[in-house]
Order: structure tokens, then sequence, then C-alpha cells
């Protein structure tokens, strides 16, 4: 797989190893799937970060050269990386602060062995709370010369969190120069904000947009309640998001005040995910706001004939599916969009989106870590 960010890792190889630099690559199992996770470097915003595991490989690899074994043999008969200093290392780097301890414990090796099932043993090897990175993933044997290429992962996946972080500042620094034109021009913003609502967007960045115009949308609404009809309570509809984005951790995303209302943001059509989030809320009403340009009523046919294919009763599948209170989909947020836009609410929306950006990707600490 070719794509941008390759011509990167090969500079980088070729400034380490200039004669044997395209062999090595071609011999390395772990620099294929830095290749294969660095994919959207070059895509800006719009592209899926792939932090998780490739901190991982950082804070082990980095580890490993601290100590020296990059150009010292023992490492085999050391006493690994403590979990406690890997994970708070993770944390350290830029956009991993929220990260949680999957990639270290098991996405990785597992996500690895589904690239390169032929080799046998894991990136990572780990005794209780003790992890090794597998030293053979880094030492490439090629005309009977062993070439190490633990600084040039470190260089590669540095090179990585730079490309990333310029392609943040952008989209921020873009958001920010909208805030500043004239309300003449709210056109401009109007555009900006339809050209995050699409498929190949970041799923981080279509939930906080997606979250932007939901709000706005509903803060309109009022409704009244009471618990009897002499004595009735005058409520605006709020929509507070509940977390991070990059959380991955299974809970809601949005819950909707007074009214009790949960909404979940997904990418996926795979019925098993909504009904594992139905099945976690003892089957409360859940809405769901899908990342698809599909009609919603194709969108529900999709999820209840993929699960009549995979559920012996029918009755089971239709109680899931009576779980489902909405789907909205990228139309109709297109069309709640112009909706707030009427009622003058085109520049909270775009406020909201930088605040909620700035918070999801602690930009402030990655603005001050660049200063540095």
């Amino acid at each position: 797989m070719e794509h941008q960010f390759t011509s990167n890792i090969n500079e980088i190889l070729k400034k380490n190893f200039p004669h044997n630099y395209e062999d090595i690559f071609k011999d390395s199992y772990i620099l294929q799937y830095l290749n294969v996770k660095t994919k959207s470097a070059n895509s800006g915003s719009k592209a899926r970060g792939s932090f998780a595991n490739l901190y991982a490989i950082y804070v082990l690899v980095e580890d490993y050269i601290k100590q020296g074994f990059h150009v010292n043999d023992g490492y085999k008969k050391s006493n690994g990386s403590q979990f406690k200093h890997l994970f708070n290392r993770q944390r350290q780097l830029p956009f991993g602060a929220n990260l949680q301890n999957h990639a270290l414990n098991n996405r990785l090796n597992s996500e690895f062995q589904k690239y390169f099932p032929i080799q046998e043993t894991p990136p990572i090897l780990r005794v209780s709370e003790k992890y090794w990175i597998n030293e053979d993933l880094l030492k490439i044997t090629f005309s009977h010369t062993i070439f190490n290429i633990a600084e040039s992962i470190i260089e590669i996946i540095d090179q990585y969190i730079k490309t990333k972080s310029n392609a943040l500042d952008l989209f921020i620094s873009t958001c920010i120069d909208l805030q500043g034109i004239d309300a003449d021009n709210d056109n401009a913003v109007r555009l900006f904000v339809m050209s995050q609502l699409s498929p190949n967007v970041d799923a981080r960045l279509f939930e906080i947009v997606s979250y932007a115009i939901l709000k706005h949308y509903y803060i309109d609404t009022t409704i009244y309640w009471g618990y009897n009809s002499d004595n009735l309570n005058e409520e605006k509809l709020t929509l507070y998001k509940t977390g991070r984005t990059n959380a991955n951790d299974g809970g809601i995303d949005f819950v909707m005040k007074p009214l009790g209302r949960f909404f979940q943001v997904t990418e996926t059509l795979d019925f098993k995910k909504y009904f594992l989030d139905i099945e976690k809320l003892q089957k409360y009403p859940i809405t769901f706001v899908i990342k698809s340009e599909a009609e919603v009523d194709k969108l529900h046919a999709k999820i209840y004939d993929d699960a009549l294919k995979n559920y012996p009763v029918e009755a089971v599948v239709k109680k899931y599916m009576e779980c489902i209170e909405e789907l909205i989909n990228i139309p109709i947020l297109l069309d709640f969009f112009n909706k707030s836009i009427e009622l003058g609410h085109i520049r909270s929306i775009l406020n909201e989106i930088i605040l909620q950006s700035k918070f999801e990707f602690n930009y402030e600490e990655i603005a001050t870590l660049k200063d540095v």
C-alpha cells in the first residue's frame, strides 16, 4: 500500500539506511504496519487519526532506546517496562491525553495479527504489569548485516504527529478566521460547516459538528411538564455532550434535558453495534446519528434485515428495533442546520464547534507544546 505519507517513511529510512532502505521496508512487518496506520496523515482534519496503536509502539520503542538496547544486546533478558510508566507516557503525547489501556493490552496485537497472520509473535509481549516490544520486529537482517530500526520508528511516528497537528491547526484556524468575518458573509460559515457533514469526515469531527447542530436545532423548542396539570414547568430542550468523542467506552454521546432522550453517533451499519448499545441501557430508546447519506428507511431496513439473518427469533429483533427511537442521517442534519441558520444560530454553531474541537483534541495543550 502506497499513500502520500509513504514518501515520508521512505525519506526517513533513506536518511538512516541510504543503501538498504527499500529492502528494509520490504522485509519489516512493523514498518509496513506503520505505513498502513499513517494513511490518514495527509488527508487533513477529515481523516481519522490512528494514535492509540501507534503510541503503544512509540512508548515501548522509546523506552527500549532510552535503555540503550538499540545499540547493545541484552534486551531479551531485561526487566521490561512498567505498565504505569508506559500508560502515563502515551498520555503525555499530543492527542494522547485520554487514551486508554486497550492498545497496550490487546488491541495492537490483535490488529497486527490481522495484517500479518504469518507473524507468530505479537509486537507487544507481556507478563503481568511488565511489557516488552518484540525486538525481532526491530532488527532486520539483510546481506548478513543486522539493521536496528528503533530510532526510525520514533522518527516516523513523530513525523505523523507533526503532520496531523498541522492539519488540526488548519481546521481550528479556519474556524477562528470564520469567527472574524462580517455577519454579511455567513455563507462562508455555512459552506464550511456543511463540508464537515460527509461520509469521509473524521468520526470525531462529525460527532462534534452533529452535536453543535442538534444542540441549536432543539434549543428553541419549549416543553411543559409537571406532576399535575395545575403546576407545570416551562423548559427549553437542552442537549448535553456527555464526554469526549474518542473515549471509545461505548457510552452515550448526547443526552437531552428534560426529556431524558439519548443520542449515539455512529459511522457503522453493523446491527450488532446498535443492539449492543441498546442492551447496555437495558433496552432504553436511543436516537442514532449516522454518518451516512443513505435514506433513513433504507438504513432502518438494512439494520433489521441483517439482524434477521443472525437472530432465529423475529420477536427478539423487533424488540431491539423498537428501541431505535429515531435515525438521523446526514441529509436530516443538513436540514436541521439550515433551519437553525434561519433562526439565527449559525455563529453559535461555529463557536460550539471551535469550543468542542479544542476540548476534544487538547488543542491548547498541543499549541503550548509546539511553542516550547
